[in-house]
């Protein structure tokens, strides 16, 4: 068998797959050669280009529909990256999926089908209902449609039988208006794709500092001379954040990656825009230390880095910030008892890390005059995942890290405005004070009672709780736990919606009457009766600035998200006294109600005009903590870790650099090195040896659930990589098959994508090999 490729006979029977350690800068002409390949499959080559450089440009500029990072603030002309052009070609495809596609193809032979030939198929053109008799979706008018969804929600004797699902990419107004049409329908059924991704971060924060977002923005990434950066491969995730840790690097800074994987933006960077390191292949390294906990080790290492910084007090006075502490905190003094109580051995076998690169860290952060821990999934998705970002927060505080320029908690942030779906008001349980000022401006009477999250509308369809499913955008099927579960549940619901740009999963697995109602994307112009319209988004620093599209619209009967929630409300709330049509004709009418019932939107339609638009307020920033104690609260919790019962490994699922969460743009993964090849597990050597595998051998892979029942998948390949013992990866969202609908925090209720139990086996029937 070669190293470099073999010959598959399992689920990749026939296509040639390999891998190989990458050691090339991440970004450059990798990214460049990659994104003219996408460009090219999606026909778009000149026109795609035209329109893929006016993204996160002001002055008539649209948003990237990809991740959250800011804009830049320095008039950059080219402020892009490789995932998010890819995102943008997807969305500006010439094909089209419509009523002649849905007649050559069934709903059953579609199911059949990979999930990136679905996707890959087009562009949604018109709206769809599903015919049982045929098993294919025909053409509805849009009146037709939005008549379905009024009558079924009219006949639901209880609103808490319906859910409506919201993915990051909504923008504020149009999030406005669907929370809005839920609760004045009377639910606050309204889970997010936050509920499986950071919900941990912010009930976190907002115990320790008051406040459920991170109080950094980019000129503090300018500033600060220590980075720690813990959870993330920015290469894939975030790439435009290598543009400051390049920068970070140039200057100085310590830039520390605690991450089980060494990813590939913790070594080395070309940024594509800087053309002159472009043209001569001149790299700049990401990263000055690389730290390899293992799996839900991370609490365990923030505990060490603050140990180390109280034992340090003996040869240095200033190690700890003792004034801020004592203006600004409570509970330190707790705090440093459980500290120096718990023995280093434990810190090592908790962490995975020796005492020496836990007290390295502790030293760089020591002498750092400024620090930001960011932190994004592989911290969140855990069990104990708020105690985790609280001891980051303990660690900050302890040095007053917080409040000043270049340092503070900076949680990474996804999708392009999943941090503004929670401002504008997605929450399943929402605060009184938020639904009261909400309320009064909109002249409604929200139900209080909490709602169902994403954890919880899935057993709830199950069981018929939740009649109507509304997924408005994402890929909900696939993105949830459990995945033959929750195809069950969703198969249930009498109705399920689905607003979206193009073909997938969630389209085919479906309720007994199911519509696919396509909207215009984030590239498209949006023309409403008083002209062009903008909408606004919430980057993960809290800056709030408009997006207009660039393309006329690759169908006349795409609606914009607005026009549709507009639509859907209006037919299902017949009574009404929200304007929603006038809401749909011009988007200054929902901003200005916006302004009226959000606090920090006050004049919302004149600041967001602003060049860059403007920054919702952080009192945390400004050193006010908007807590009971009316300080920052050092957290006093447990040391957190798992002990794993011999045989068993943590897995933890994640995306290849070739996807944007469900959307799978290849089956390779670059930055890994893989080719051709989803359905792998990345093992450590050691791990694969104790187990008789070697490289390319097919594995079973079980999980095993809290109340005892398992689940599995068959016939992945086993990769050996630098990974700590104990610890495996894989992809989602095949592997999300395995994570247990149960099995969800007790802190954040977040599903436990990246903390579940497995046992990896020899698959019985492990094929002949046959390599080039």
């Amino acid at each position: 068998m070669s190293e470099e490729a073999a010959k598959g006979c399992g689920p990749n029977a026939g296509g040639a797959f390999s891998q190989q350690d990458y050691e090339h800068p991440a970004a450059g002409w990798g990214a460049a050669v990659s994104v003219g390949k996408v460009l090219f499959q999606q026909r778009e080559l000149l026109d795609g280009a035209r329109v893929v450089f006016k993204m996160n440009h002001e002055n008539g500029g649209y948003d990237c529909p990809g991740c959250a990072w800011p804009d830049d603030r320095h008039g950059l002309s080219m402020d892009i990256c490789e995932n998010g052009i890819k995102h943008a070609a997807w969305e500006l495809t010439k094909k089209q999926v419509n009523a002649d596609f849905f007649e050559r193809h069934t709903v059953r032979e579609l199911a059949t089908w990979s999930d990136f030939a679905l996707e890959n198929a087009g562009r949604l053109t018109e709206p769809l209902r599903y015919d049982a008799a045929s098993d294919k979706y025909t053409p509805i008018s849009w009146d037709e449609a939005f008549g379905v969804v009024g009558r079924h929600l009219a006949g639901l004797p209880d609103p808490n039988q319906a859910a409506f699902y919201t993915s990051g990419r909504l923008s504020n107004e149009g999030t406005f208006l669907y929370q809005l049409w839920a609760r004045e329908l009377g639910t606050n059924n309204l889970p997010d794709c936050s509920n499986m991704c950071h919900e941990a971060s912010g009930r976190a924060l907002k115990a320790s500092i008051g406040t459920g977002k991170g109080t950094c923005d980019l000129v503090d990434w300018e500033k600060s001379d220590c980075l720690i950066v813990m959870g993330v491969n920015a290469a894939s995730n975030t790439p435009r954040m290598l543009t400051a840790l390049a920068e970070a690097f140039r200057r100085g800074a310590q830039i520390v990656h605690v991450n089980p994987l060494i990813e590939a933006a913790a070594r080395r960077t070309i940024i594509p825009h800087d053309i002159l390191r472009m043209a001569t292949f001149q790299t700049t390294p990401t990263g000055t230390l690389n730290v390899q906990p293992r799996i839900a080790g991370d609490m365990a290492l923030m505990r060490g880095i603050a140990k180390h910084l109280l034992e340090s007090l003996e040869h240095d006075p200033k190690a700890i910030d003792h004034d801020f502490i004592q203006r600004y905190t409570a509970h330190f003094e707790a705090y440093r008892e459980r500290v120096q109580s718990v023995p280093w051995l434990e810190l090592e076998l908790r962490s995975g890390l020796p005492e020496a690169k836990i007290r390295e860290v502790g030293e760089i952060y020591r002498k750092s005059r400024s620090a930001i821990i960011s932190w994004c999934l592989g911290v969140t998705q855990q069990e104990k995942a708020v105690d985790s970002i609280r001891e980051i927060m303990n660690v900050l505080l302890l040095r007053g890290n917080i409040g000043r320029e270049g340092a503070g908690p900076c949680p990474i942030r996804g999708h392009s405005n999943v941090q503004g779906n929670r401002t504008c008001g997605i929450d399943h349980r929402p605060e009184e004070a938020w639904l009261e000022r909400m309320d009064r401006a909109c002249g409604i009477t929200s139900p209080r009672a909490h709602g169902l999250d994403t954890v919880r509308v899935i057993p709830a369809m199950m069981s018929g709780k939740v009649k109507v499913f509304i997924g408005l955008g994402g890929n909900f099927a696939l993105a949830a736990p459990d995945t033959e579960y929750t195809f069950r549940a969703i198969e249930r619901c009498e109705l399920t919606v689905q607003v979206s740009t193009k073909l997938n999963r969630s389209h085919l697995v479906h309720g007994r009457e199911a519509l696919i109602l396509p909207c215009l994307g984030r590239t498209e112009k949006d023309h409403g009766k008083t002209g062009l319209q903008g909408i606004t988004v919430e980057d993960s620093m809290s800056m709030v600035h408009l997006s207009y599209g660039m393309k006329e619209a690759r169908s006349s009967q795409l609606r914009s998200e607005i026009a549709i929630i507009a639509g859907m409300a209006a037919a299902s709330l017949p009574n009404s006294q929200t304007p929603w049509q006038d809401y749909a004709e011009d988007y200054d009418r929902i901003r200005d109600k916006m302004a009226e019932a959000i606090e920090g939107f006050e004049d919302f339609n004149r600041r967001v005009r602003q060049p860059l638009g403007f920054r919702l307020k952080q009192p945390a920033r400004e050193l006010v903590f908007l807590t009971p104690t009316q300080r920052a609260n050092f957290s006093t919790a447990p040391l957190a870790g798992s002990d794993i019962a011999p045989g068993k490994l943590l897995l933890g699922t994640m995306r290849s650099h070739d996807q944007w969460n469900t959307t799978i743009y290849s089956d390779n993964d670059r930055y890994r090195g893989v080719k051709n090849l989803r359905t792998l597990v990345f093992m450590n050597p050691a791990d694969m040896q104790a187990r008789g595998l070697k490289k390319y051998d097919l594995v079973d892979i079980t999980s095993f659930a809290k109340d005892g029942s398992t689940r599995d998948v068959r016939g992945y390949r086993a990769i050996p990589y630098h990974l700590p013992s104990g610890c495996a990866m894989g992809y989602m969202p095949e592997l999300n098959v395995l994570c247990p609908i149960g099995d969800y925090s007790s802190q954040s209720d977040q599903p436990l994508m990246k903390h579940v139990l497995v046992e990896i086996t020899a698959s019985a029937v492990n094929c002949e090999i046959g390599g080039s």
